[in-house]
């Protein structure tokens, strides 16, 4: 009997030891070797996933980071084209004081108006030591810039010189502005009286003279030269006083003097002007 319940009680504890056994191996039960593979290559994946995703966002970030470094160093198109355009308008601004300096630029007025002043009034001076006398200046309205200048000669041989002989005509008188600019221009010469025709002398006193004109002037003629030119210019042309009845008391004037250069000028500009030769003075 005794043999009996040990044998039992034997079995009984083999079933318990056998349970538990069984228990535990439901609780944890041992993995694989494709199991521990497959969680390793799991692992790995998701390792390397989280790796790239790493580097791509450590890319990104370095792409931002040289692009706005290299727009902090370029300015953008139109900054660079208000520079441009500022250097440029810089280039284009003469300094200070250095208009007169700058070739083919006139000279200011203040300049301008200072050598016009000393270059008539030495004009004046040397008209006034001529030991001929062939011409006189008087001031209009004591205005240094306009004069009324008197020829009072002409060729002696000339049909003119006769003219004012039989007329009692003292001179030729004429009237010279003188502008801002000169003697860089011409002055605007016109004769006032008598009235003559021919000897380039046309409607309103105008003179058809080259030298007159901005194209044909130089800053070297002087006064008396201009004078005397036209005074051969007058003999040359057969210039003559007006007898006519009807015209003789018709005063020129200004402004059809002006209007006559001006239509004169331009149709030389356009045909040319012609030079007489050195035989005929």
């Amino acid at each position: 009997m005794a043999t009996l319940l040990r044998k039992i009680g034997l079995i009984r504890l083999h079933d318990r030891d056998t349970d538990g056994a069984k228990h535990q191996g439901s609780r944890k039960a041992p993995k694989s070797s494709s199991q521990k593979n497959a969680n390793k290559q799991c692992n790995s994946s998701s390792n390397e996933s989280i790796l790239l995703q790493s580097d791509h966002h450590h890319y990104h970030n370095n792409h931002q980071q040289q692009h706005s470094h290299k727009r902090s160093e370029q300015p953008p198109s139109s900054t660079k084209d208000s520079n441009k355009d500022k250097q440029q308008a810089g280039s284009k601004v003469p300094p200070a004081g250095s208009s007169s300096s700058i070739p083919g630029q006139p000279p200011n007025k203040q300049h301008c108006a200072q050598v016009r002043s000393r270059r008539l009034m030495k004009e004046l001076q040397d008209i006034r030591k001529l030991t001929d006398h062939f011409i006189s200046v008087e001031l209009v309205d004591d205005n240094l810039f306009e004069w009324n200048v008197k020829l009072l000669q002409v060729d002696k041989d000339s049909a003119l010189w006769q003219d004012m002989k039989e007329t009692s005509t003292e001179c030729i008188l004429l009237n010279l502005n003188f502008p801002d600019n000169f003697p860089f221009s011409p002055p605007f010469m016109r004769v006032l009286s008598p009235r003559l025709e021919n000897g380039y002398v046309l409607d309103g006193g105008a003179i058809c003279m080259e030298l007159l004109t901005p194209r044909g002037w130089s800053s070297a003629y002087t006064v008396e030269a201009v004078m005397r030119q036209f005074a051969a210019s007058l003999v040359k042309g057969q210039g003559r006083i007006c007898r006519k009845v009807g015209k003789t008391k018709k005063a020129f004037t200004r402004k059809e003097a002006e209007a006559t250069f001006k239509s004169l000028v331009k149709t030389h500009e356009k045909y040319g002007w012609v030079t007489p030769p050195v035989s005929d003075g």
